[in-house]
């Protein structure tokens, strides 16, 4: 499928904050009950002067594994919290078109509408992608919210503070006594839709599969099965 090409990579923060800005109105956080069969998780690890992304397939709700592909692709904007995809999309986008499958569904190590001006990584590249996507992230970037309780499934809304009415995501507990994941849509996607599908790829981990075995290939492990499509890419 053709990528939308939505923006220039190597633009200046203040420029980079304008463009997050004027996508975030482009954003669809619904879901249009469409039928997913393969999901996908996405990972993007940074060397001193690269990105190195990986991106996974499984199928779904099965959780077989069906095929990975990573690239690389030069880092060539800084580090600014809050504009994570603008020095990790290229990368993202190489590995993408590597795939021999691409999936209905994809996941994000990172946010996505929870983020200071709603669009984080899971939201630019699902728009870029067109494609339903979901944040996963480990902490708390943006929000405020109550603790979930202590149960595998038990979550709680995290909402935007400046609009304390306003849902921006979940914070999920996939196992107990573990630390919850903060949930958010990317793009095509509802809070509640992004919890379950989060929830359903949690097996034995606290992380759903797609993302722990996205880390897991970016640091060169295979998927279990596969032999992957590793390949290599120096693009944008």
């Amino acid at each position: 499928m053709p990528l939308h090409n939505l923006h220039p990579w190597g633009l200046d923060p203040a420029a980079a904050m304008n463009v997050q800005n004027t996508l975030r109105d482009r954003l669809v956080l619904q879901w249009d009950g469409r039928s997913i069969d393969t999901v996908g998780g996405v990972d993007v690890s940074l060397g001193e002067d690269t990105a190195h992304c990986a991106i996974v397939v499984f199928h779904y709700p099965g959780l077989q594994p069906i095929t990975s592909a990573v690239a690389d692709a030069p880092l060539i904007f800084p580090y600014i919290p809050g504009l994570l995809a603008f020095r990790e999309g290229p990368a993202v986008l190489a590995a993408w078109e590597k795939l021999d499958v691409e999936p209905n569904l994809l996941m994000f190590d990172g946010q996505g509408i929870a983020h200071p001006r709603g669009v984080g990584i899971a939201s630019q590249m699902g728009l870029w992608l067109e494609r339903p996507t979901i944040g996963v992230a480990k902490s708390r970037l943006y929000g405020q919210h109550d603790p979930p309780g202590p149960h595998r499934g038990d979550w709680t809304q995290l909402h935007e503070p400046r609009r304390p009415d306003h849902v921006i995501g979940g914070v999920l507990r996939t196992k107990p006594k573990t630390n919850p994941l903060y949930v958010s849509p990317g793009h095509l996607m509802d809070v509640q839709h992004a919890v379950d599908f989060v929830l359903a790829c949690c097996t034995t981990y606290r992380l759903p599969e797609t993302t722990r075995w996205a880390h897991k290939v970016a640091a060169g492990e295979q998927l279990p099965g596969h032999a992957g499509a590793e390949t290599q890419a120096a693009l944008f």
